[in-house]
Parts: C-alpha cells; structure tokens; sequence
C-alpha cells in the first residue's frame, strides 16, 4: 500500500521544502553580505591610515555591548525551539519574546550611536565629513551602509519573530509543526553572524 498520500509523508515534504528553501533564501542572503566585506576589505587596503583613524573614533564599547546582546538573544532562540520541541508551549514563547526584547534593545542602542556619529558630522554629505580625507569618507559611507542594512535584517527578524510568537500562541506551531519557528531561528543566527563579522571591521578598526 502506497504511502504517498498521508499525511505524514506530506508533512515531511512540506518539512523538507521549507528548510530548503531557507537555506536557499540564507545562501542569497551571504552572498550580499559577502560582496560588502569584499568592498569593505579593497577600500580598507586602499585607505589603511583614514580606516584605521575613522575606526579609532568608533564606540568600541556600545560595540561589544550590541554583541553581546545578539549572542544571548541566539541564545534565546534556541532555548525557544528547543522548548517547543518538547511541547512546553510557555517556555517557548518566554524564549521568542525574549529574543524579540533582546532585538529590539539592539536597534536602541543602535539608534544612540548614529544620533551621536550624525551629531558630530560624521554622516553622508555632511559639511563636517567633506573636510575629512577621502578615506575617512568612505569608511563612514560603509559604516552607514553595512551597519544600517544589518539592521533592516535585524527589523525584519523582530517582526517575522512577531508573528510566529503568536502562532505559538495560537498553537500553530507546536510540537510536531515547528520547522517555521526553526526557520525564522536560522534567520536570527544569520543576524548574529554578519554582526559578528560587523564588529572588528568597524568597532575594532583602529
């Protein structure tokens, strides 16, 4: 007897699909990243002295506080996935909504330290930043750029980590449907990783 048509097998494919095309999705994802280290890294080598000046003036400390965040909301995320597995629908959403509280802390502080870099003029077509050396120029015209579509991802994440927060809730996903809570985790560990790569680039420059 054929077993094609039940739902098991149908949920496996659907499972299958799913993880597939989020590592599909992830791949795209690093090769546009990749491209910005790439130019990150020619700039930095053409300009090695304004890099390592600008990097100087960064906030190393809020840096590293940012990082930390990040890693202990991964930390959540899995905490969060590993609960569902284990059908503890509580433990789960404690976990999904402390990963989003922990997001939503990083944008904060990030938005501290642009209002600080763009109250000192350093920021794309500033008076302040067109009497600087054409190097300083364009590791802050990185910055902007990296830093900032880094943290549309991380926007985004908090948002789609949003919804299924309350498909837990709603027991859409749960113990033996929880590929997208697991999808939605790998994203998150993407955020994390590029961030990772953000900070000696930047914060650690000098």
């Amino acid at each position: 007897m054929s077993l094609a048509g039940t739902p098991h097998v149908e949920e496996h494919r659907d499972d299958f699909g799913a993880r597939l095309g989020m590592w599909l999705f992830l791949l795209t994802e690093m090769l546009l990243f990749s491209g910005l280290f790439l130019g990150y890294s020619y700039m930095r080598a053409r300009y090695p002295f304004e890099f390592h000046h600008a990097g100087s003036e960064m906030n190393a400390v809020l840096g590293v506080t940012n990082t930390l965040v990040l890693l202990t909301s991964s930390l959540t995320m899995v905490l969060a996935i590993v609960a569902i597995q284990r059908g503890e629908k509580r433990r789960a959403m404690l976990g999904v909504g402390g990963t989003i509280l922990l997001g939503a802390v990083f944008l904060v502080n990030k938005a501290f330290e642009w209002t600080a870099e763009i109250h000192h003029g350093n920021y794309p077509g500033s008076a302040h930043l067109a009497t600087l050396p054409p190097g300083e120029q364009v590791f802050f015209g990185l910055y902007y750029t990296m830093t900032g579509l880094h943290g549309l991802h991380v926007l985004v994440g908090i948002s789609v980590l949003s919804v299924m927060l309350e498909m837990v809730r709603r027991g859409r996903i749960n113990a033996d449907r929880f590929v997208t809570l697991e999808n939605g985790g790998l994203y998150w560990h993407l955020v994390d990783v590029v961030w990772i790569f953000l900070l000696p680039l930047f914060y650690l420059a000098a």
